[in-house]
């Protein structure tokens, strides 16, 4: 019996580690593949840039052996001006939409790896996020839409929270639509009207974040599974299952929150995810809620 248990608790111990290990792969991807796509989107505009800063500097080379071979006349100096002045506005352009990705994508991906706990406006930051995930809509006919009210700040963990709007974001773009059927995924915030009770017996006022989309729908058979671990109907299309698990024990977790599925067949699906506004400060760390890889050591026996 002494062997047996010592047997099963390696066992327990190996499985949580590769459990572990997996989430940590999983989250590693994903940012991988955010700032993959960030940056094949990023190409375009400096590619634009660096083509017109190319015809510029062309331009103002004429203009100079111009101006030397005495030959330059005042239609010429109009239409050199009229130039600089189009390449100019070209190039600027373009590197504030580069600018502007940049921005978007670094605040993003380093709440991801911090873990930092900060106070942020709600609405601003999700709209980073989903500026992030542009490149992964871009072509797909898909859209995102976000209706978010100013002024709401929270003090909690930034980079939980955007890993749990792209996950659901990706995993409707990946499981919600037919082929060559363009859907919408509507982001909806509202504060909570009903506050839920914090640590301590602290009264925390919340927010309620509706994901929705309009697409196929999970089967009942399929709903009441859908966060467990390693579950998924794309096994052989590469599937972990494992996003919204992650999904499922950020929130519960380290957001300290609730999470709910609601769905029908062909009627989309809807996750309602009721946070507080401010986080508890018993809040699990991000290791115990899922988000990345930790040794579990068992209990000395």
């Amino acid at each position: 019996m002494v062997l047996a248990k010592e047997e099963a608790e390696r066992a327990l111990h190996d499985l949580r580690q590769t459990q572990s290990s997996l989430l940590q792969a999983e989250k590693l991807a994903s940012l991988g593949a955010l700032l993959a796509g960030v940056a094949h989107e990023i190409s375009t505009p400096v590619g634009i840039g660096v083509t017109a800063a190319s015809h510029l500097s062309e331009q103002v080379r004429q203009f100079k052996v111009d101006v030397a071979d005495g030959h330059l006349r005042r239609r010429d100096l109009d239409e050199f001006v009229n130039r600089v002045d189009e390449g100019a506005s070209i190039i600027l352009g373009n590197l504030e939409r580069a600018c502007t990705l940049v921005q978007s994508v670094k605040q993003v991906a380093v709440d991801q790896t911090s873990e930092a706990r900060r106070a942020f406006e709600l609405r601003g930051y999700l709209d980073s996020v989903l500026s992030s995930l542009a490149p992964r809509l871009k072509g797909t006919g898909h859209r995102v839409t976000l209706d978010c009210p100013d002024g709401l700040v929270m003090d909690s963990y930034p980079g939980a929270l955007s890993q749990v709007v792209s996950n659901l974001v990706i995993n409707a773009l990946l499981h919600a639509f037919q082929p060559d059927a363009a859907g919408t995924i509507a982001i909806a915030v509202r504060a909570d009207g009903s506050p839920s009770a914090g640590a301590a017996g602290v009264v925390l006022a919340g927010v309620v974040l509706d994901v929705i989309d309009d697409g196929r729908g999970v089967p009942p058979d399929q709903i009441e599974r859908i966060f467990e671990p390693f579950f998924t109907t794309r096994r052989a299309e590469g599937g972990s299952g494992l996003g919204l698990h992650i999904v499922h024990n950020i929130v519960m977790g380290i957001l300290g929150g609730r999470i709910a599925v609601a769905s029908q067949p062909g009627g989309g699906c809807r996750f309602t995810i009721h946070l507080p506004l401010t986080a508890s400060p018993t809040a699990p760390p991000a290791a115990s809620a899922g988000r990345v890889a930790a040794v579990q050591k068992e209990p000395a026996w």
